[in-house]
């Protein structure tokens, strides 16, 4: 299970973008293949390590971007507003967390969303 996310940098601005994540969707890949965005088929570690760290950042970003989304949707759903309301315990079996991380989840989500939500 991930941990909720810390702080953003100083002043709540996020990190740069980063690079896309490039795939062909509609390929098939070959019998016994293991293909990752081909770096398999790189020959020069210089070019493989560059996109190797570009598609490590991308997939961090992509998981920090992810749990905010989760936070905001725990938040909305633990809201004691709603007629259907979640308790900690069934968002956390729900979810797969513990109740404490849960509890932890919701309050992210409520800072969040009071700040406007998840931005791109």
């Amino acid at each position: 299970m991930s941990q909720p996310p810390q702080a953003r940098r100083p002043g709540g601005e996020r990190p740069k973008r980063p690079a896309p994540l490039l795939f062909e969707p509609g390929a098939v890949p070959e019998e016994g293949a293991d293909r990752f965005f081909d770096l398999e088929s790189m020959e020069d570690p210089r070019e493989l390590l560059a996109r190797a760290t570009e598609l490590a950042v991308a997939f961090r970003a992509a998981a920090d971007r992810a749990t905010d989304f989760q936070a905001m949707a725990a938040a909305q759903l633990a809201d004691p507003r709603r007629f259907d309301r979640l308790t900690f315990a069934k968002l956390a079996e729900r979810a797969g967390w513990t109740e404490d991380y849960a509890k932890k989840m919701v309050e992210y989500g409520e800072g969040l969303i009071k700040s406007g939500g998840v931005t791109p």
